[in-house]
């Protein structure tokens, strides 16, 4: 019988599909890889399901030192033959040293962050180093894995278009066996093993995971930079730092839509694109022409769920 493997996130999809292995008595093996760029209080629910569900969830976590230390020689190298300054050497070559943050650490390498249309932090964050840390060293050991992680169809087009179950390019299969859920099968599915849902669910946020991620939208922006302030100063600082680690000095953290970009200038663009100025545009009505005032003056209720949660 083939060893089963969740791969686990935080979120709820993660965990209702954790606790369906563990309803079925397949004794699975949990993993998360720590992207380094989670709320706080998704590494305490993790910790919380592994008391709660009594199996211990593997922890990894990607390192770039070598990627940060080949840059340094190129920097050092291609830079110069292409012309740079040796001011921005020298300040590109002053943050071009790992933090032990994975996330800041592979926008340092990469001199850019994650965007819609490129989002290497999945496979760089998440899948590589589970695959190499958990996924295959299970295979050598088991040789038989399945894979499974909590995607469904109803979360996007794409998703809708996926197979329940395929063979990875690890040797592995890849199984996702709440492909044909709702949203409210999987908090049934939390409420039946007495699971709480990760807080962030009740405090305005439809997703779980990164803070933010690069695909969330502005409600979710609107919210977290009405709770959590200080996750709109980090990431403000990452940008600086990031910036300098960029050849282009292109560093905002996300990524405007086609018909957002049409008249701006670079300067413009990289205002309105960065983590400060879409918190401004989150506060706008639909057009961006005025503020809402609602939202500007609003103050975070004690629990505010888009899944009815709050109930």
């Amino acid at each position: 019988m083939a060893k089963v493997i969740v791969s686990m996130s935080g979120g709820k999809d993660s965990t209702a599909t954790a606790l369906l292995a563990i309803e079925r008595e397949l004794d699975p093996m949990l993993g998360f890889a720590d992207v380094g760029h989670e709320h706080e209080s998704t590494y305490e629910y993790v910790d919380y399901l592994e008391e709660k569900l009594g199996i211990k969830i593997n922890k990894v976590k990607a390192d770039f030192s070598k990627q940060i230390e080949r840059k340094r020689e190129v920097v050092q190298t291609k830079w110069r033959k292409d012309g740079i300054s040796e001011d921005k050497i020298e300040r590109a070559l002053a943050v071009l040293y790992p933090t032990g943050n994975p996330f800041l650490d592979l926008c340092i390498w990469k001199g850019r962050f994650p965007s819609m249309l490129n989002r290497f932090c999945t496979m760089e964050l998440k899948i590589g180093p589970f695959n190499e840390q958990i996924l295959l060293p299970a295979l050598k050991e088991y040789g038989e894995v399945e894979s499974w992680v909590g995607v469904r169809a109803d979360e996007s087009p794409s998703r809708a278009k996926l197979p329940e179950r395929e063979m990875d390019d690890t040797g592995a299969e890849l199984v996702r066996p709440i492909l044909s859920w709702d949203v409210e099968d999987v908090f049934a599915m939390h409420r039946k093993h007495g699971i709480k849902p990760n807080p962030l669910y009740t405090q305005g946020m439809s997703r779980v995971g990164c803070m933010p991620c690069v695909a969330c939208g502005k409600e979710d922006i609107r919210q977290i930079a009405m709770r959590f302030p200080e996750e709109v100063e980090r990431i403000s600082e990452w940008e600086a730092i990031v910036r300098e680690a960029s050849k282009q000095n292109h560093a905002a953290f996300f990524t405007l839509r086609k018909e957002e970009v049409e008249g701006l200038s670079y300067e413009e663009h990289e205002k309105y694109a960065s983590i400060k100025g879409r918190v401004e545009w989150a506060n706008t009505t639909r057009g961006k022409v005025q503020y809402d005032l609602i939202s500007v003056y609003e103050e975070p209720s004690m629990c505010h769920s888009i899944y009815g949660l709050c109930e």
